[in-house]
């Protein structure tokens, strides 16, 4: 028996999943989450064994909700669940730290013995896919903090406006900036911008 967390938008999808879970593990503790804050929420009240993780729901931001998620729970293997299934989307989110990548079109059968591989501590992708031996950029280095400013500079928001969202000074924003720009490579915020949207899904699920 396991807690499993699962964050898709979509009800009828998340049944779905709810049934490929039950199925691999018998007995789980589900909690369904309609958004990525729900799921964070839930991961604070409680560890869990496993999270799947849908890139394309509003407040997920594409691969920054993955980053989050393994910025503040580095012990919870996360799972990408998507309908975005083309090769490149699969690569950066196994780079950037995902335990498998199960596309929604998987047979049940198959997401079942997916789940149940993943869980004994193997990186599950779909066949065709080679699983990358890096990641890009130095993502996974940002802390919380860093990447709600990366998401706000990705908005376009001021540092004042990122500043009052976070309720911190825009002195701190700016000591951040710093980090930021040294944990990406980068020497200003345009290219951080750039560098921050290459994390956006491109496919629609």
């Amino acid at each position: 028996m396991g807690r499993v967390v699962i964050a898709d938008d979509h009800p009828l999808l998340r049944e779905a999943l709810r049934a490929a879970v039950l199925r691999a593990i018998p007995g789980a503790a589900l909690e369904a989450c309609a958004s990525l804050a729900a799921a964070q929420s839930a991961l604070r009240e409680a560890p869990a064994d496993l999270v799947l993780l849908d890139l394309k729901m509003p407040d997920c931001d594409g691969f920054i909700g993955l980053l989050a998620l393994r910025a503040e729970f580095p012990a919870a293997p996360v799972v990408i669940v998507s309908a975005s299934e083309d090769a490149e989307t699969i690569r950066r989110a196994m780079a950037l730290g995902a335990a498998g990548f199960i596309p929604k079109s998987t047979p049940l059968a198959e997401m079942v013995n997916a789940l149940i591989l993943i869980l004994e501590g193997h990186a599950w992708v779909p066949h065709q896919v080679d699983v990358p031996a890096a990641a890009e950029h130095n993502f996974s280095a940002l802390t919380p903090a860093q990447l709600r400013i990366l998401i706000g500079l990705q908005r376009g928001f001021l540092n004042k406006q990122i500043a009052f969202e976070m309720g911190v000074t825009e002195a701190t924003i700016k000591a951040h900036l710093t980090a930021i720009f040294r944990k990406l490579g980068v020497h200003n915020r345009t290219q951080a911008v750039i560098v921050a949207q290459s994390l956006q899904v491109a496919s629609e699920v």
